[in-house]
């Protein structure tokens, strides 16, 4: 099984069975975020983790398998469609040169890491409208040079 398939499967049975990623993730002892991403494909779980999520979702061990595979991680756009990560693209385009200033500004010449990151998602009720926080959190990465 591919891991687009894999997805397909799992985002199928956890509608039907009407679980949250919070749910999924309690049997995988990983972040809702982590364990989310490593469903829709763009990460990967281990073995027990893996087998956890297909026996939670009552599917087969072709999904455990495939959910420890390596993801080769591709976008199909240069610019997706889809609102939510669209906004994502529009951030980044406003925004982006302004967080390199200030990452450079405050850590030196360097990048902030994907590989060793988290990322929270929580919602904060508002009365003018309920805001969504996100936090990233990675490593500083130091240039280096010779």
């Amino acid at each position: 099984m591919n891991k687009l398939s894999m997805k397909e499967a799992i985002l199928e049975a956890k509608y039907k069975k009407g679980l949250k990623w919070n749910d999924i993730a309690k049997a995988t002892g990983q972040s809702a975020e982590y364990t989310c991403s490593a469903c829709l494909g763009m990460n990967h779980l281990d073995k027990q983790q893996a087998d956890a999520v297909a026996k939670m979702l009552s599917l087969g061990d072709e999904v455990s398998t495939a959910l420890q595979r390596f993801p080769h991680k591709t976008w199909s756009q240069t610019i997706p469609t889809d609102p939510v990560i669209y906004r994502w693209y529009e951030i980044v385009g406003v925004y982006g040169e302004t967080i390199k200033e200030l990452i450079h500004e405050k850590f030196g010449d360097g990048i902030m890491s994907a590989i060793d990151f988290t990322i929270d998602i929580d919602k904060q009720e508002d009365p003018k409208g309920d805001r969504v926080v996100v936090t990233l959190n990675g490593k500083f990465l130091r240039y280096s040079s010779w």
